[in-house]
């Protein structure tokens, strides 16, 4: 399948993916929703608009003089059954001429086809409590971004999911790897990438 196809795939970002992360993530769950993005109330009672998935951004890899830090996503031992298969990369770039913050690429094969998946990028490595905790840029913050990155994308028919986010801010060293859980099943975290 093409990038581009695949992209387009990726932007089908439905409700119920926009619903799930928010839940998950402590956001209201009667926030207004469009394909890439959720408005959400942040900690302090304002909205923010939540990017989980941009079509138009330049894929992390591919964004020329970024810091780059790439890493293959295992299957957990929490996955849901039928995730054996599952193999991909996570790509966090940093730094790069005109796009100073950070950008994150996920592409990922052998999932559930025309399932929604999210993903975020963890303080800790993937063998110390599967990514531990949710990265934030202040630890005392919100649990939603812009305080985090989240990811999320739906798989085409063929299982095969990429998405690409980013977030004004870089993060730095505090990002250890990148977990995917299925949209449905939050608890459930399937791959992990150490970065």
């Amino acid at each position: 399948m093409s990038r581009t196809v695949s992209r387009r795939l990726s932007a089908l970002v439905a409700l119920p993916l926009a619903a799930a992360l928010l839940t998950a993530c402590g956001g209201d769950e009667d926030a207004e929703t469009t394909p890439s993005t959720v408005e959400e109330t942040n900690s302090m009672g304002g909205m923010t608009g939540m990017t989980m998935n941009d079509p138009t951004a330049t894929a992390a890899d591919e964004l020329p003089g970024a810091a780059l830090r790439t890493g293959e996503f295992a299957v957990l031992d929490t996955a849901p059954p039928g995730s054996e298969g599952v193999s991909g990369t996570s790509y966090v770039a940093t730094e790069a001429p005109g796009a100073p913050g950070t950008t994150w690429t996920v592409r990922l094969a052998g999932l559930q086809p025309d399932t929604e998946y999210v993903g975020h990028l963890h303080e800790q490595a993937c063998g110390d409590d599967a990514g531990g905790d949710h990265f934030k840029f202040d630890p005392a913050g919100s649990d939603v971004p812009p305080n985090e990155v989240h990811i999320g994308f739906t798989t085409d028919s063929e299982g095969n999911g990429e998405a690409t986010v980013t977030n004004e801010t870089a993060v730095g060293d505090g990002v250890k790897a990148s977990v995917i859980h299925p949209a449905a099943a939050m608890d459930n975290k399937l791959a992990c990438a150490d970065l």
